[in-house]
């Protein structure tokens, strides 16, 4: 049997799925509220756990291929996949990524936000987090039924070398629904292929991660988690999850 390239959701499920994103919009919007400087990453993680206790789910990422955070915190060159620590304590002008993933009655939400501590962020990280929101909305404006994969990958990439930045191509979006990770891949860069056609049921999550300096990067060799830039420039991470309908895109989170 051909392996299935794209997950197609009922209006129940899409139902459901819409309220486990809209739960984990409101965490991360709380989570945004809540980071300043002082704080250890392990607090703003414990914080998290207790955000989405109160919305009635839990944590789609603790326990994830043996992921141990309840949500993943990335600071300056940190990308993604980072854990809360203790002894990561958050400093004026920080951009902190907050990554977050509620499972609510069988259906998953996931969604990310990088937030300069202390304040609005100025100079080249005002200029990378503004280069992050338009490349994410710039891929959502594609992602409409009769388009392809790629037509939101290669929306996305323009946006980003547009400002002179990277965007990452080691980790990418993906289908998201009943489970964390579905089919299709989203890639953030152009391919040389279309990718999976889009039609109405689909659940994508589209996360762009924009570099200052290089599109590589490095995985932590004793956490064997935490993603940074091989050349430690500084990034940004976004994400929302968007219903592709009959007519324009539904932003889920």
């Amino acid at each position: 049997m051909a392996r299935q390239t794209v997950v197609i959701h009922s209006e129940r499920a899409i139902e459901g799925i819409r309220r486990a994103a809209q739960a984990t919009a409101a965490v991360l919007a709380q989570l945004a509220a809540f980071v300043r400087p002082g704080l250890s990453t392990l607090e703003v993680d414990r914080q998290a756990a207790d955000f989405i206790h109160a919305a009635g789910g839990e944590s789609a990422f603790r326990g994830y291929h043996g992921f141990p955070g309840t949500i993943c915190i990335s600071l300056n060159q940190e990308i993604i996949h980072g854990i809360g620590r203790a002894d990561r304590i958050i400093a004026p002008g920080d951009l902190v990524s907050m990554d977050v993933g509620v499972r609510l009655r069988g259906y998953i939400g996931d969604c990310a936000r990088t937030v300069c501590a202390g304040g609005p962020p100025s100079g080249p990280s005002a200029t990378l987090l503004r280069a992050a929101e338009e490349a994410l909305f710039a891929g959502i404006a594609k992602a409409c039924s009769g388009n392809y994969v790629n037509d939101i990958s290669a929306a996305v990439e323009s946006v980003v070398k547009s400002y002179g930045f990277a965007v990452v191509r080691d980790f990418v979006g993906h289908g998201c629904g009943r489970e964390l990770h579905e089919p299709p891949e989203v890639p953030n860069f152009a391919q040389h292929a279309t990718g999976a056609r889009l039609v109405p049921g689909m659940v994508l999550a589209i996360e762009p991660m924009v570099n200052t300096g290089t599109h590589r990067v490095e995985i932590d060799r004793q956490d064997h988690w935490t993603v940074r830039t091989a050349d430690g420039g500084w990034s940004a991470h976004v994400e929302h999850m968007v219903l592709i309908t009959r007519d324009k895109p539904e932003i889920l989170t």
